[in-house]
């Protein structure tokens, strides 16, 4: 009534009862004292399409979980050590504790802080846990408001072992009092993870030079929160970078060249985008952008996006 016109997706019965998606333009026509008279209505059959749509997101589904279970099995020595220093911690508290309580008389403050460290380090142990888990776990998407600085510094520790083993040096810039995001964790720490991967392995045949990963975090000048990840590694090849993001593109002899084009998926989908450069200086950087939850596109796009935000899950 207000603009004289209307579009969307409809689902309609046909007369046998089966169930049609129909994309349906809508137009409101007038009499000659400009009152609605009519509507004029189109509607177009686009069922075939929207179950090939589906298919193409199960396919998409599949391939971001294989991708994360590769990167678990590349991360097997990370996850050991982040888990290892939990239990170690809590083995050597209890033991403090015993000789505390052992200890004539007994020294109860002490016992109490070493009790306390326990608790401590079962629930770092137990976070770790439910990390692997969740970026093992075949799942739906759970869109949240999120701290991107929480993310990255969460999912830091689980790579740390791995940059450690190669002398990459790894280094947080991130900014304070960034806005909250509308996203996924683990399809965020999905990204952050390859992201950081890749760094590595471009670094690895980098000999002459110190290697340093470096992740930063802003607001950048358009009101996006912006994330990028620079390396000293080998760079890229100028007529490689338009093709870094396509579905089994890949520069590594054993790469699956799956990996950034999940990426590009998981951000696109969150409203977001993101590219590679070359540095200055040695090596490359990946960066992508995110809006902030509240923007007047946030919600739009996750909607618009809600298949493929799923598909990516």
């Amino acid at each position: 009534m207000r603009t004289g016109r209307w579009e969307g997706e409809l689902l309609h019965t046909t007369i046998d009862g089966t169930q049609v998606v129909v994309s349906s333009r809508w137009s409101l026509q007038r009499d000659e004292l400009a009152q609605p008279a009519a509507i004029l209505e189109t509607n177009t059959d686009i069922s075939a399409a929207k179950r090939a749509e589906a298919a193409l997101q199960q396919m998409q589904a599949e391939l971001a979980h294989v991708s994360r279970i590769t990167m678990l099995g590349e991360l097997s020595a990370s996850i050991a050590h982040e888990v290892n220093q939990p239990l170690a911690a809590i083995v050597l508290n209890a033991e403090g504790a015993l000789r505390y309580l052992e200890h004539k008389p007994a020294k109860i403050d002490e016992a109490r802080q070493a009790t306390s460290r326990i608790v401590q380090s079962a629930e770092r142990a137990s976070s770790v846990i439910r990390r692997i888990r969740g970026l093992s776990k075949k799942a739906t998407s759970e869109t949240t408001r999120l701290d991107v600085n929480d993310v990255i510094e969460e999912t830091i520790p689980l790579v740390r072992s791995q940059a450690i083993s190669n002398r990459v040096t790894l280094r947080l810039h991130l900014s304070s009092g960034l806005p909250a995001v509308l996203a996924d964790r683990i399809q965020l720490q999905q990204v952050i993870i390859n992201l950081v991967i890749n760094a590595i392995d471009a670094m690895k045949p980098a000999v002459d030079r110190l290697r340093e990963l470096t992740i930063q975090s802003k607001l950048g000048e358009d009101g996006q929160l912006l994330v990028a990840a620079q390396d000293t590694g080998v760079g890229i090849e100028s007529d490689k970078i338009d093709r870094l993001f396509d579905a089994f593109f890949t520069s590594k002899p054993d790469g699956m060249g799956m990996g950034l084009s999940i990426c590009r998926s998981i951000i696109e989908a969150h409203g977001g985008r993101i590219w590679a450069s070359a540095n200055v200086g040695p090596g490359a950087t990946v960066q992508f952008t995110l809006p902030p939850a509240g923007a007047p596109s946030t919600e739009r796009v996750l909607a618009d996006a809600a298949g493929s935000a799923k598909s990516v899950g």
